[in-house]
């Protein structure tokens, strides 16, 4: 096979499986979207709610999902090497640990309320945060099941069914929000707090429908979960952890900083708020597609991985380095020419179009590094490299960007902007030292898969 033809394979297998992973990553984020939307129309003080809530509740819940995700370079890498029994015993596992995660998860969202104080978050916001967070709670360990299932699936090529899951489930979050927050049925009105009891009631949905098709669909006649009973097995169970633990916490450094970013600027009143999750809410829609790209990364690399082909994990890599920087190019002309019709889909207040206005500028400034580094650590991942990201993450995220943030908004009088230059500063180290280390194992893998050839050959 040409260069240029293998090119084409690659990119066609790759865009194969990410386009399905970014319709289910638009979609899930959209679950968000609807929230911020419905809870905008209702009031400033409903929207930073919100804010505050789904700042305590994302890096939770994206520490236990990440932990989940290694379910994917695992699975990956045993299609990869044609280990069709191990990709059943692996899932099992990981179903456990996501149990486990799940019931953590569950009680720690039931103890936020309690940050509040120390937090410094306004008074008023307490009950419906608080009530949102307690509600939200009881879907955690939905959320961490499906999460393996989905890994397992879209690992195996199936990635469609989980699209069709969570399209059909997101027309369905517009019903269940109205009802809860205006107390329909002779329910109580609970205000945008209603959105945690929609979403804990959907995210289980979700989990019974995707472990039915699993259960019965004949696409995993080889692989079909859920045929016997498994306990525990301690080797694999510390093998999941030890590879999905720093997945996990490098989710929660990178993920939390932009979540916590509505906490650190809630002393400065409703509308800086409600701004800043309105800016927050426009680029998190536009980063899944980095994101389902590294997602679909982590996949195509582990299966290279897998098979011991070093050759072709590097041309895939390259190759989503590529469509990385076009999209993030397209991604910036964008927000530059839309930034004033998109905010104005979710707030009518001229104070808070005022100020989001000029917060998506800065968003706009790191969209190029946040693809990359997104790439970078999604290739690690395919490449069962987990600890290093962590790291990097650690040090980007909480010990440079979150002090500067902090220091910038609460005592430089920069307002919300300064929050939102730490993110790109901590955003640019992220990339380079991410970027360093895939270097740094490309050209590892490389001598190794030379020194194998020269052993084979005949002295």
């Amino acid at each position: 096979m040409s260069a240029s033809s293998q090119l084409r394979f690659e990119l066609k297998h790759l865009l194969q499986l990410m386009l399905p992973i970014l319709i289910t990553q638009f979609a899930q984020a959209g679950f968000g979207l609807i929230d911020t939307i419905m809870a905008g129309q209702l009031s400033a003080e409903d929207l930073a709610s919100i804010a505050v809530a789904v700042g305590l509740w994302m890096p939770v819940m994206l520490l236990c999902t990440g932990i989940m995700f290694a379910t994917s370079p695992l699975v990956a890498a045993a299609m990869g090497a044609k280990k069709h029994k191990d990709i059943a015993h692996i899932s099992h596992q990981a179903l456990w640990i996501a149990l486990l995660l799940g019931l953590l998860g569950m009680l720690a969202l039931q103890l936020m309320p309690l940050f509040f104080e120390p937090l410094k978050i306004p008074e008023n916001l307490h009950h419906k945060a608080g009530t949102f967070l307690h509600a939200i709670a009881f879907g955690m360990p939905a959320v961490t099941m499906y999460t393996v299932l989905r890994c397992y699936t879209e690992a195996l090529g199936r990635a469609k069914v989980v699209t069709a899951i969570s399209l059909l489930a997101l027309p369905l979050l517009i019903p269940f929000n109205y009802v809860f927050m205006h107390g329909l049925f002779g329910l109580p009105e609970m205000g945008s707090a209603g959105c945690g009891v929609a979403n804990a009631i959907l995210q289980w949905l979700m989990l019974f429908a995707l472990a039915a098709y699993v259960y019965r669909g004949k696409a995993f006649t080889e692989t079909r979960l859920f045929q016997k009973f498994e306990k525990i097995d301690p080797i694999l169970f510390r093998r999941i952890l030890g590879l999905g633990v720093p997945i996990g916490l490098a989710f929660f450094f990178e993920i939390s900083i932009f979540s916590t970013a509505a906490l650190v600027i809630s002393p400065l009143g409703d509308i800086v708020i409600a701004a800043h999750q309105i800016a927050m809410s426009i680029t998190s829609q536009l980063f899944m597609i980095p994101l389902s790209l590294a997602l679909a990364l982590t996949i195509r690399v582990g299966q290279h991985f897998g098979a011991g082909n070093f050759d072709a994990m590097r041309k895939v890599q390259k190759l989503g380095f590529m469509v990385a920087t076009v999209v993030a190019c397209c991604t910036m002309i964008f927000l530059w020419f839309g930034r004033g019709w998109l905010i104005q889909l979710y707030n009518d207040d001229p104070a808070v179009l005022h100020v989001a206005y000029g917060l998506v500028i800065y968003a706009l400034a790191y969209q190029l590094v946040d693809a990359w580094q997104v790439i970078a650590g999604g290739c690690l991942r395919g490449m069962q490299d987990t600890k290093s990201p962590m790291w990097i993450s650690f040090i980007s995220y909480w010990i440079i960007a979150l002090p500067i943030g902090i220091y910038l908004t609460r005592y430089a009088n920069a307002s919300a902007k300064g929050v939102w230059i730490g993110l790109i500063i901590g955003l640019s180290i992220a990339c380079v030292l991410l970027l360093i280390r895939l270097i740094a194992n490309n050209r590892h893998f490389k001598h190794q898969a030379q020194q194998q050839i020269r052993m084979t050959q005949p002295s």
